[in-house]
C-alpha cells in the first residue's frame, strides 16, 4: 500500500468575471499567509490561475475555501502529491490578464473556445494522419519534452503566438489543429485565437499535460521527454511506460540530460540542460562571464558548504 506524501501541489484555473479582483486578490492573499501555503496565484478580471503548495490539510482548507466562493464552487484542481514545498513564498498578483496574450481582439473562452478531448481521446487523435499537432507553451518549455511529432513554436511568451500563427500555420487549415499545454490555461485562448485567423477544427487537451500523464489508461504514452512546471521541480514525468525517453542534452557536453538548471548568475539565471558533472566543471553557469560574477550562487553555495564542515570538524 503506497502511503500518502505529506504535501500536495495544486494546479487549477478558472475564466469568470471577478469585478472586484483586486480586493479579492488581497483577500485571497491573507488566506494563504494565515493557512501556510506558498505558490503563485493570479487574480484577474476574467478569473484566478494558480499553483499553490502546502500539507494536505493546508491543501484540503484551501481547496474549500475557493469552492466557498459561488463563482469558483465547480473548481477543477489538478493534485500532485509531494515531500516538501514546492515554493519558498506566496505571491497572489492582481493582473489585467490571466495570461499575458495583449490580444488586439480578444477572446473569452465561455464564448469562444476549441473542442475538449480528454487524455484518451486526445491520443488517439495523435495517431491520425490528417492532424497537425501544436505545442501551447514557449520554445524551451517544448525542448524538455513534447508531444511527438509536435510543432515547436518559435516564441517566447503567449502573446508572440498570434503572429507566429499568422507566419507559419496558414498551410495547415484543412487540418485538424491539435493544441496541449501544461495544465490548460494557455490553450483556452490559443484555439480562440486558431479559430479567428480561421481554422475550423482546432481542438485542446483538457487538463494539459499533467492530467494526460496521470491517466491510468493512457499513461503518457507518445509523450517524449519531461514537463515543464513553473516551480521548485522544474520538471515532472509524463510518459509512465516502457517508452519514456531523455530528448534533452547537456548543454556543456552534449551527452542526454533532462536535468534543467538556472544559470548560478541571479543577474542571467539562463535556464539549460546540465549533467551533474558539468555542473562541477562549470560552476553551474552558462558563460564565462556567468561563472566569474561576484554574486555567483554555486561558487556561494561551495563556500557555505566548506564552512559548515569546518565547524563541524
Amino acid at each position: 500500500m503506497q502511503v500518502q506524501k505529506p504535501f500536495r501541489i495544486l494546479l487549477y484555473y478558472k475564466y469568470t468575471p471577478i469585478d472586484n479582483y483586486e480586493e479579492y486578490a488581497a483577500e485571497h492573499l491573507q488566506f494563504c499567509k494565515e493557512n501556510g501555503l506558498l505558490g503563485r496565484i493570479i487574480v484577474a478580471p476574467e478569473g484566478i490561475n494558480g499553483t499553490v503548495s502546502g500539507t494536505v490539510e493546508q491543501t484540503e482548507a484551501y481547496m474549500n475555501y475557493v469552492r466557498s466562493d459561488s463563482r469558483f464552487a465547480d473548481m477543477w484542481f489538478k493534485i500532485d502529491e509531494s515531500d516538501t514545498h514546492a515554493f519558498k513564498k506566496i505571491f497572489v498578483r492582481p493582473k489585467k490578464e490571466l495570461v499575458t496574450w495583449r490580444l488586439e481582439e480578444d477572446v473569452d473562452p465561455n464564448v469562444k473556445t476549441g473542442n475538449y478531448l480528454n487524455p484518451k481521446e486526445f491520443y488517439e487523435m495523435l495517431q491520425q494522419d490528417d492532424v497537425v499537432v501544436l505545442d501551447g507553451r514557449n520554445y524551451y518549455e517544448y525542448d524538455l519534452g513534447h508531444f511527438r511529432g509536435a510543432i515547436r513554436p518559435e516564441v517566447d511568451s503567449s502573446r508572440e503566438f498570434p503572429e507566429w500563427i499568422r507566419d507559419n500555420m496558414s498551410q495547415f487549415k484543412d487540418k485538424k489543429i491539435l493544441t496541449y499545454c501544461t495544465g490548460g490555461i494557455r490553450c483556452e485562448k490559443l484555439t480562440g485565437v486558431l479559430l479567428n485567423q480561421g481554422f475550423e477544427n482546432v481542438y485542446q487537451l483538457h487538463g494539459g499535460i499533467v492530467t494526460y500523464g496521470k491517466d491510468p489508461e493512457v499513461q503518457g504514452r507518445l509523450w517524449d521527454g519531461k514537463c515543464y512546471v513553473f516551480d521548485e521541480r522544474i520538471s515532472v514525468p509524463i510518459n509512465h511506460t516502457e517508452e519514456d525517453v531523455v530528448i534533452g542534452r547537456c548543454y556543456y557536453c552534449g551527452k542526454e540530460e533532462d536535468r534543467y538548471l538556472n544559470c548560478a548568475n541571479p543577474f542571467c539565471n539562463k535556464q539549460h540542460f546540465c549533467c551533474p558533472e558539468c555542473e562541477q566543471t562549470y560552476k553551474r553557469s552558462c558563460s564565462d562571464e556567468c561563472r566569474e560574477h561576484p554574486r555567483n550562487r554555486f561558487v556561494e553555495e561551495e563556500k557555505a558548504k566548506l564552512q559548515t564542515v569546518g565547524q563541524n570538524a
